[in-house]
């Protein structure tokens, strides 16, 4: 069975191998944002978000593999597109994921000064420099993975694991 209809232009692996600089950079910027102390659950969250308003579906499964493998709630990874209505994500996830959607989406809408202020209510100065970073970087991952259609890291499940309805 063919997981994917359309193969991928330059793969994950060989992308490292082209463009050695540009992964580091991006690595060093995601160790930055790592180190710097934000919650890495949280982190998580917005990689994803991001990842799904740009349609980047290996970014998208490398976060949601990456979120349930530092223990995320699978409520919360199963409902984030959807995260204003919930009801089951923190004020400050809320803060975060609306900031995330500010930033992804800025070309057609800008970053409100309501969004700053809400951002202001909930993080530090350099909480916001750091999320803001990370919003970032997974947009140009999002760019990067999407334009060249990088293979999702599908984890594996035997057959009949799920719900098959």
């Amino acid at each position: 069975m063919k997981l994917f209809d359309h193969p991928s232009r330059i793969d994950r692996s060989r992308y490292g191998q082209i463009a050695p600089a540009v992964t580091a950079a991006l690595s060093a910027l995601g160790k930055a944002v790592d180190d710097s102390g934000l919650d890495k659950p949280l982190t998580e969250l917005v990689k994803l978000r991001a990842s799904q308003i740009n349609g980047c579906a290996f970014c998208i499964q490398y976060h949601l593999n990456a979120a349930r493998k530092l223990g995320g709630s699978s409520a919360k990874l199963d409902l984030v597109a959807a995260w204003r209505d919930a009801g089951v994500f923190s004020a400050r996830e809320r803060t975060a994921l609306a900031w995330t959607e500010a930033l992804t989406l800025m070309a057609g809408n800008g970053v409100s000064d309501t969004a700053y202020i809400e951002l202001q209510g909930q993080f530090s100065e350099s909480e916001i420099a750091f999320l803001t970073a990370a919003v970032g970087a997974i947009n140009v991952w999002n760019r990067i993975a999407g334009a060249l259609h990088f293979a999702p890291p599908v984890v594996s499940e035997p057959i009949g694991s799920g719900d098959e309805s």
